[in-house]
Formats: C-alpha cells, structure tokens, sequence
C-alpha cells in the first residue's frame, strides 16, 4: 500500500495564507476554470482573524445567516470577515458584500490532529438580503454519497506546489467520488466513513488555499447538493495524482440542524 501522509490543513494551509495577507498571486484550484459571475452564488471568502495573523478559508452561505466551511476555518477564530456576491476578492464588484462576526460553532468532537469531523458553522451578525449574485446553496445531503458519482468543488487557492498565494478568480472543477477503500490506498487508515477523497483527469483538486470549500452535486430541477467541505490534501503536494479529501455533509445533517435551529 502506497503511504502518503495526510496534510494537515490547519497548520500548513493557514501559514500560507498569513504568508499572503499583503499579496493576492498565485493560482487556483488545481486543473480549474474561472466561474462566471452568479453562477456559485453561495461562495463565501473567509478571513479568519485569531493571535497569531489572519488566515483565508472557503465556504458555502446555507442561508440567509449562516455559512458552512471547516473545523479547521472557525477553531479559535476571534472576528471572521466574510465577502459575499463576488468571484473576485479585490475587486470594487458592486455585488458584493462585505461583513463580520465573531460567532462560530465547531463539532464538540473534531479533532485537529486527525482531522475527524472537521465540519463548522459561522453565524452572521443580522439576516442578509439574497440577490442574483448572492443566495444559498438548494440544500444540504440528506443521503449517502455513492463512489464514482460527478461532484464539483470551486475555491480561490493555488495552481501549482511552487506559487503560494490566492488567485483573485474563483475557480471551479469537475470531480468524480471515490470508495473509502481506494481513498486508503492514498491515506491509509485514519480515513473514516465520515471522510471521501475525489479525483479528476490526471491531478485535478484542491491545493492550499481551499480549505472549507464546498463539494457540490446537482440535481433535478436546477438544484445544488452540499455533499462535502474541503479538508485535506496530500503530502506529496496539489500536483501529485494523489485524491483530495473532503468531510462528507450527510453524517452531519443533525447537528447541523440542530445549531442553526437553535442559535
């Protein structure tokens, strides 16, 4: 069996981004396309601030006050700065919205070092306005995700292993789900049933940068899935042929519910 190292994305992506808070260059999600304006209108660029600098992450608005991303994108953040409405993340886009909050929930059983149940919440401070640019994603997975399905993801981050940075353009790729046990082969055992790698042509995924993004899945009647958050990738680096790792949305429908319900 192939032994490749999981990365752990909440120290090596986030020093990264402290690495580029006064430069945006770089590339983008790795084998991607630029989006068209509207066309993921639940993007959300996140800036977590925290002691130790500011970090960017990914995530997906659920509605019209919270947004779903990573464990690892909400631990020990302190103010979160959230821009809204726009593929670019320097632009004057008049369709974008900028604003922050300090309110955040992380499953009470993540864990860091294994990145098990690396799920998260951001609550925003008021209900925002939907627009054409900026409403939520139809609905969270409900079901099980079946191996070889088409999936999509979209993130800001890098192209290559050797440009650090975020590109100004969200990007998006077309991906295909693998089974648990094919997604071992690249990561070994600390894979669980909570977790699912994706693959495209060659070396098609995400790379630092796109931690918390949403895996995306569509459906009758022009409807979006949320089925997975970004979260991990491997060692060998963004180029290697190696699946990125996402946590699957599903197993998490309950206590997801039930944090937005009730706060």
């Amino acid at each position: 069996m192939k032994a490749v190292t999981l990365v752990l994305c909440a120290s090596l992506i986030w020093a990264q981004a402290a690495q580029i808070k006064s430069r945006q260059i770089g590339g983008r999600i790795i084998g991607g396309e630029e989006a068209n304006a509207g066309q993921f209108p639940f993007a959300a660029a996140i800036y977590k601030s925290t002691a130790d600098g500011t970090y960017f992450c990914t995530g997906a608005l659920m509605n019209t006050q919270w947004i779903i991303t990573a464990g690892q994108c909400v631990e020990g953040g302190t103010l979160f700065t959230i821009r809204l409405g726009s593929n670019s993340l320097n632009s004057n886009d008049p369709n974008a919205l900028r604003l922050s909050t300090d309110t955040y929930f992380v499953h009470p059983e993540y864990d860091p070092l294994t990145l098990i149940n690396d799920i998260g919440l951001i609550k925003l401070r008021i209900a925002i306005t939907l627009t054409d640019y900026i409403s939520p994603i139809s609905l969270l997975a409900g079901s099980t995700l079946p191996d070889s399905s088409s999936v999509l993801t979209i993130g800001w981050g890098q192209i290559d292993d050797e440009t650090a940075g975020l590109v100004d353009a969200l990007n998006y790729v077309y991906l295909v789900t693998l089974s648990n046990e094919e997604c071992r082969l690249a990561f070994g055992d600390q894979v669980n049933d909570n977790m699912v790698c994706v693959d495209g042509n060659y070396n098609q995924g995400t790379c630092r940068g796109d931690l918390g993004s949403p895996l995306i899945q569509y459906g009758g009647s022009s409807l979006i899935y949320h089925v997975g958050v970004s979260s991990f990738i491997s060692s060998n680096g963004c180029e290697s042929t190696d699946p990125s790792g996402f946590t699957r949305t599903a197993p998490y429908i309950e206590w997801l519910n039930n944090v937005t319900t009730n706060n």
